[in-house]
């Protein structure tokens, strides 16, 4: 982690241009899921039970351990179109 101190004019001035190439470059790189899972506000415990996945693959999805596979992703982009519909399916088959 970076010990660098910004004053609020120099946040400012960040907030407001495009990032540079390097800049992207460089740019840490936050897994789908975690942004998915922050986006949607759950816990991951609360992720992983809602949507049937096993807590242990989220936890390595997040932290950049392994990827999702193909039918992974599309999972996690069905979730993220339609959440409240993929959790009712799920708990339809788990009746």
């Amino acid at each position: 982690m970076s010990d660098v101190k910004y004053t609020q004019d120099q946040l400012d001035e960040l907030s407001e241009r495009p990032f540079t190439e390097e800049e992207l470059r460089n740019a840490k790189r936050v897994p789908f899921a975690r942004t998915l899972r922050w986006r949607l506000k759950f816990t991951q415990e609360e992720f992983a039970s809602r949507f049937a996945i096993p807590l242990g693959t989220l936890r390595d999805w997040e932290q950049g351990r392994s990827e999702p596979d193909a039918p992974a992703k599309a999972y996690l982009k069905v979730i993220s179109a339609e959440p409240e519909a993929v959790a009712r399916a799920i708990n339809q088959t788990a009746a």
